[in-house]
């Protein structure tokens, strides 16, 4: 018979560090939906807290002016945009206006920022839509918004939630990050993240938490180097007990 090798434990050094074994622990342990819910409702109250006023930062006078301003700010920082937007508007105030520019005026106008050129042609074409199909108003539902030229599920949430008051959460890239920091989704596309976040939240929440989940990314939980000593949230971020996503 063949002798069986004595059990030798492993040394102390070969074993994972005791915060790492920690946090494979705690991720093992699956949340139950009720659990991730009341957990978000209270990240959600700290964040309420922290950044008490949800303000659209893109600077516009109406429903209009914030849908060009928001499918301008596609990969462009809002102050950019802000720079932008005063000419564009007072020389095109209107869809009607808007939709009678050459591209290469809209360009002009827009030239500074990414993606200029395709972003002036989705202005044109936009307002073009708006004229013809919708009497020259911004709808208010996500499937007519998605429609038109230039507008996402984030730029339709976006005036869904600061023009009509209806509930929408703006997935963009600290959205999407946070979120997955924090445990409340494991996807990567946005549409899904939007409907994780969804079932965690009632509808009343969908618009604040998602635009302080921006606030938050852009002032703390930073991409490579959050400032996890300064964060609100951080006793209910999965994440502190191991390398963040």
């Amino acid at each position: 018979m063949r002798e069986r090798a004595p059990f030798v434990p492993a040394a102390a050094s070969e074993r994972p560090p005791l915060a790492t074994r920690t946090a494979q622990t705690a991720r093992a342990k699956r949340e139950t939906l009720q659990e991730k819910s009341l957990r978000a409702g209270a990240i959600a109250r700290h964040l309420a807290d922290a950044y008490p006023g949800v303000e659209c930062p893109l600077a516009h006078n109406n429903t209009f002016e914030l849908l060009v301003a928001v499918i301008l700010s596609a990969q462009c920082t809002d102050a950019a945009v802000n720079k932008v937007t005063p000419a564009l508007f007072h020389l095109y105030p209107t869809p009607a206006a808007l939709s009678r520019a050459s591209i290469a005026d809209i360009e002009s106008l827009v030239r500074t920022l990414g993606l200029f050129r395709a972003k002036a042609r989705s202005l044109k074409h936009c307002a073009q839509q708006l004229v013809h199909e919708f009497n020259g108003e911004v709808p208010a539902t996500m499937g007519e918004l998605t429609r038109l030229a230039g507008v996402g599920r984030k730029t339709a949430n976006v005036i869904l939630g600061h023009a009509f008051d209806l509930p929408g959460i703006v997935v963009d890239t600290h959205c999407k990050r946070l979120s997955r920091r924090l445990g409340l989704t494991r996807q990567q596309d946005p549409t899904k993240i939007e409907q994780d976040l969804a079932r965690l939240l009632a509808p009343e929440q969908w618009t604040g938490f998602s635009h302080r989940l921006i606030l938050h990314g852009r002032a703390v939980c930073h991409a490579r180097k959050p400032a996890c000593a300064e964060c609100i949230v951080h006793e209910l971020c999965p994440s502190r007990e191991g390398p963040c996503e």
